[in-house]
């Protein structure tokens, strides 16, 4: 299909020419568009598949909301993710999607968050205990520690305590390794018959299988136990219509999915935030004072979260500069106009998230780090759809208020625990996978504020 020529465009041979650059930074060079282009433009996926890339806020809203009905999940996550992941809220659209959605939405409840938050204080004290044993041995990359954290309260969360360490690396493992196989393949769909023919798609769905089979026994063993609190027993009290609760296939493909945009979203976010903290000690020190006003020592709940207005604008600004969903892709099932835009029926639709945040039109100084802009007033005053970092409209994320919850408690937790420092030296900047990643992780220095709490394995050198 040619889309409309009113639609500045990337030519093919252009889009071609510049496909292993996108593949290895799709933002570096989706910013030079932008700049060249304009708002909205088209380009050439891989030099192949044209799409319509737009950072105008009346287009985003249009598609992700007034007009949401027209727009579906793109090949890349329908068929891409899909592969891998199964049918589930990531994968699907029109009713089946809206079925699903109201059955898990029970589980993101402020009910269920309230229950949820002592299995994750739980899990956070398990993952201290190892953080603290390796933070004395000079600066870490906080992410890789961040990923585990975050991936081990999402899956306790999901599966409760019963779920074990070495299955909970495996499972965070090989979601790691599938993103980056997915981004390879979406990039540059043009090696696809090569990763066929030489083996590397049949590994990563070996892969998959066997985390598959590991959460598959964990949800058949909790058919034959006591229920539980966690979102696993939400997934199997649900009921359709008829009466009829989700088979295991399907839990297990709701599962999975929620484990892949649960653990690293946080983590991501929480990355972000601890570097432009540890370069601002004055933001530093009031997002602590919040803290200790508001929590006195104790641990946090989500009955708390809503108090933490300054921190809740700190982690605004955090992930405006650096949104975990980098960009949202739409497909229009008919013709369809916005303004002076029209979007043909079939159109690949790329909301580029990173670009609407880094906007200079939409945001004054925006490579500055500055939380007033979410202020109550500023952000009345700030046009829709311009931050987006949980998406937008009907399939906004469903876990937005569960993964505030679990920054906030991480957050509190680690500043009240711990000093930080940045070791000068570093090139920090972001690489746009599936999430935007620290490229070269974030090194960070940690020394004790008071006088630590977690038991010392017994044989540490310290």
């Amino acid at each position: 299909m040619t889309l409309p020529s009113s639609i500045p465009a990337v030519s093919r041979f252009r889009s071609f020419a510049d496909s292993r650059a996108t593949a290895a930074n799709p933002v570096e060079v989706l910013q030079k568009y932008n700049q060249e282009f304009g708002d909205t433009f088209r380009f050439y996926l891989g030099g192949i598949k044209e799409a319509i890339v737009t950072i105008d806020p009346a287009v985003i809203q249009h598609v992700l909301k007034t007009n949401s009905e027209n727009y579906k999940k793109s090949d890349i996550q329908v068929k891409r993710m899909g592969h891998f992941l199964g049918k589930g809220l990531l994968t699907t659209h029109g009713e089946a999607w809206r079925t699903q959605r109201r059955l898990i939405q029970k589980g993101f409840d402020r009910k269920q968050l309230e229950a949820l938050s002592s299995i994750m204080q739980d899990s956070l004290t398990d993952s201290l205990r190892q953080f603290d044993s390796q933070i004395h041995n000079g600066p870490v990359d906080i992410y890789p520690h961040l990923m585990k954290m975050t991936f081990a309260m999402v899956a306790r969360s999901l599966f409760g305590a019963r779920l074990k360490d070495e299955d909970i690396d495996l499972i965070s493992h090989t979601i790691s390794t599938v993103q980056e196989f997915i981004v390879r393949q979406t990039l540059q769909p043009y090696l696809n018959p090569w990763f066929a023919a030489t083996g590397e798609l049949r590994k990563h769905e070996e892969m998959r299988a066997t985390a598959d089979n590991v959460l598959l026994e964990y949800i058949r063993m909790r058919r034959h136990e006591e229920p539980g609190s966690d979102l696993l027993q939400t997934l199997m009290d649900a009921r359709y219509a008829d009466g009829e609760g989700m088979p295991d296939s399907l839990i297990l493909s709701e599962s999975m999915q929620l484990l892949v945009a649960g653990h690293e979203t946080s983590s991501n976010a929480l990355s972000w935030l601890l570097y432009l903290l540890s370069t601002h000690p004055d933001v530093l020190d009031r997002v602590r004072n919040e803290f200790d006003e508001i929590l006195h020592g104790e641990p946090l709940n989500f009955t708390a979260v809503p108090k933490f207005v300054f921190t809740t604008q700190v982690i605004n600004e955090a992930l405006r500069l650096y949104p975990p969903f980098w960009m949202i892709d739409r497909e229009a099932v008919a013709d369809d106009r916005v303004g002076d835009t029209v979007i043909p029926a079939g159109s690949t639709v790329i909301v580029y998230v990173y670009g609407a945040h880094h906007a200079p039109r939409y945001w004054e100084n925006p490579e500055t780090f500055d939380p007033n802009r979410f202020t109550k007033e500023n952000s009345a005053a700030q046009p829709p759809f311009t931050h987006l970092p949980f998406g937008g409209g009907p399939r906004g994320c469903i876990g937005g208020n569960y993964a505030m919850l679990q920054i906030l408690m991480i957050l509190s937790t680690l500043l009240g625990k711990y000093d930080l420092e940045l070791p000068p030296g570093q090139t920090i900047e972001p690489r746009a996978m599936v999430i935007l990643r620290p490229k070269n992780g974030i090194r960070m220095s940690f020394t004790d504020t008071v006088p630590s709490q977690v038991p010392v394995p017994a044989g540490c050198p310290y």
